[in-house]
């Protein structure tokens, strides 16, 4: 099981503008901030997908946390 306060300081690093939500922008801007530079706005997109549960283009805090349980 992940440590519940990681996984909060993670999604916050993430969450750039502080909605509770990760978007695709968000995501590829941070890890280019972590070093990786590589990361397209399409492979942006479907990790964003790949963890979105509700269809909404976005990531939600509970939709972050289930990734991390499994």
């Amino acid at each position: 099981m992940a440590d519940i306060e990681a996984a909060k300081a993670a999604f916050e690093r993430f969450d750039v503008n502080g909605d509770g939500q990760i978007s695709a922008a968000e995501y590829k801007s941070t890890m280019a901030a972590l070093g990786n530079h590589y990361v397209t706005e399409e492979l942006a997109k479907s990790v964003i997908k790949a963890a979105d549960s509700n269809g909404d283009g976005l990531i939600s805090w509970d939709e972050f946390w289930a990734t991390q349980q499994s």
